[in-house]
């Protein structure tokens, strides 16, 4: 039959009065993040620009270019072709490194002719990997005047259905 002083309730006696949080503010997270955007698009294009300098002119020539680039030719009848050199499939890989080893790493570009299936192509390109070349690039030649100024393709230029090769 007393009475009780001071607020506190039955069920709050355990925990002091205290409840947990059932969410999360992320107000001041996000507010953090922003200001570090901010700071970082600010700071970016300082970091690029360097040092302003004036640099020297030179009457030296421009130095050639000693080695013939390597360029790996898959044919429309399926020869494959190390610069102007013809060489059976399984003497590719083989051949790459010999030539790794003379001239060091570089970038080899594949080019293959538009008849040649996919497949080949990708087998070219997975031995060229194989041979330990790190940089490989694909060669294509850039549109014509008509296809970039937009004018219609015409029908011979249109590539024909697709039909899987069946046995290989």
């Amino acid at each position: 039959m007393g009475m009780q002083l001071g607020g506190h309730f039955p069920d709050d006696q355990d925990d002091g009065g205290y409840r947990p949080m059932a969410e999360i503010n992320i107000t001041p997270f996000v507010d953090v993040m922003l200001v570090l955007l901010i700071i970082f698009m600010v700071a970016a294009p300082l970091l690029i620009q360097g040092v302003p300098v004036d640099l020297p002119s030179t009457s030296a020539a421009k130095l050639a270019q000693t080695r013939k680039p390597m360029v790996v030719t898959l044919g429309g009848d399926g020869k494959l072709y190390i610069r102007d050199e013809e060489i059976a499939r399984p003497g590719l890989v083989q051949r790459l490194r010999e030539i790794r080893a003379d001239e060091g790493d570089t970038v080899v570009y594949v080019r293959a002719d538009r008849k040649a299936a996919y497949g080949d192509v990708m087998e070219v390109l997975g031995r060229v990997g194989d041979s330990g070349y790190a940089r490989v690039s694909l060669l294509s030649k850039p549109p014509s005047r008509q296809a970039a100024t937009g004018s219609p393709v015409t029908p011979s230029t249109v590539p024909g259905p697709v039909t899987p090769a069946v046995g290989n």
